[in-house]
């Protein structure tokens, strides 16, 4: 007769976690020197194989051709997959099917749907003359053109102009609802704000992913200037961690490696699988943050390694 206290006790199979996913942000640089630094963060980046890499669109809309060339590029000289910006402002309807349709013929199947801001010069947004008034009308207007994946902007701390975080949850979810597949959030340091928010969206109906937007910090100061137009907070511990560090980069990356390691530890404990990273166009804080959530380079499909400068600027 086995005794029951030595007995082997039945062994529990252990959850199994869905595995990460990453997607990058890039802008489009402005001369030689910065495009050489996008090519390079590319080429250390692409062994992670990222979901898609997003390129911006200038928020008035000032970038387009630069955005267009950089995107057709990656998708022409790289395996990975690359979803240009496209913004409301400055185009009207048929301009930005034209544009959409462009993409779809080159192959390109995923798009980052916004708004964008009020031109320069300019107070407020306003709809332009026969465009797109609001994303939610981008996306449906996308959704005529071709079956794109589309990424639209999430608020954790809601949009600088919404009246209310109501507001601003029923306008994600009529973005949602119109044909989008998946919201990234605006960057965001306070990990609680963002699972009370997505709590609020599951109680809201919305299913989507909701994908946390990941900010690693190089320059503080730097960081503060893009918090303070975003409407994004910085909590006080945050200020303190990085205090007396003005004249020591070397130090603040470091911390800013530490912090978003921490910040994205926290959220992969609460189930969240997919992370979007504003890289700014360097690599190195990210390829680290990535390696610690356990995403390793593999074999890349296709040429990473092409004239760093081809193509010139516009």
């Amino acid at each position: 007769m086995t005794d029951p206290t030595t007995a082997a006790k039945p062994h529990k199979t252990p959850v199994r976690k869905p595995p990460v996913q990453v997607s990058f942000e890039f802008f489009p640089p402005k001369t030689p020197e910065m495009e050489a630094t996008l090519w390079q963060a590319i080429q250390k980046l692409a062994p992670l194989k990222p979901r898609f890499v997003s390129v911006t669109y200038g928020a008035d809309g000032s970038t387009r051709d630069r955005t267009h060339r950089i995107v057709s590029r990656i998708a022409k000289e790289t395996g990975l997959v690359s979803a240009p910006h496209l913004t409301c402002v400055g185009s009207d309807r048929e301009e930005i099917k034209a544009i959409a349709s462009s993409y779809r013929d080159e192959g390109i199947r995923h798009i980052v749907a916004l708004r964008g801001d009020a031109p320069l010069g300019t107070a407020h947004y306003l709809p332009h003359p026969g465009g797109y008034a609001y994303a939610v009308d981008l996306v449906r207007g996308l959704r005529e053109v071709a079956n794109f994946d589309i990424s639209v902007a999430a608020y954790p701390e809601g949009h600088p102009e919404a009246p209310d975080a109501a507001f601003d949850l029923d306008n994600l979810k009529r973005k949602l609802d119109a044909g989008a597949n998946r919201a990234i959030t605006q960057f965001f340091f306070d990990t609680e704000n963002f699972l009370r928010f997505r709590d609020r969206c599951v109680a809201r109906g919305i299913t989507a992913p909701i994908v946390p937007g990941i900010l690693p910090i190089a320059k503080f100061r730097q960081m503060l200037n893009f918090a303070q137009r975003a409407g994004a907070s910085v909590p006080p511990w945050l200020h303190e961690r990085f205090e007396g560090l003005d004249d020591d980069p070397d130090t603040q990356r470091m911390l800013g490696a530490s912090v978003a390691i921490e910040q994205v530890a926290t959220l992969r404990r609460h189930g969240i699988s997919e992370f979007h990273f504003y890289t700014l166009n360097r690599a190195e804080l990210t390829f680290a943050i990535c390696y610690a959530l356990g995403v390793r380079p593999q074999s890349v499909t296709g040429p990473v390694n092409g004239p760093v400068n081809g193509g010139g600027t516009a």
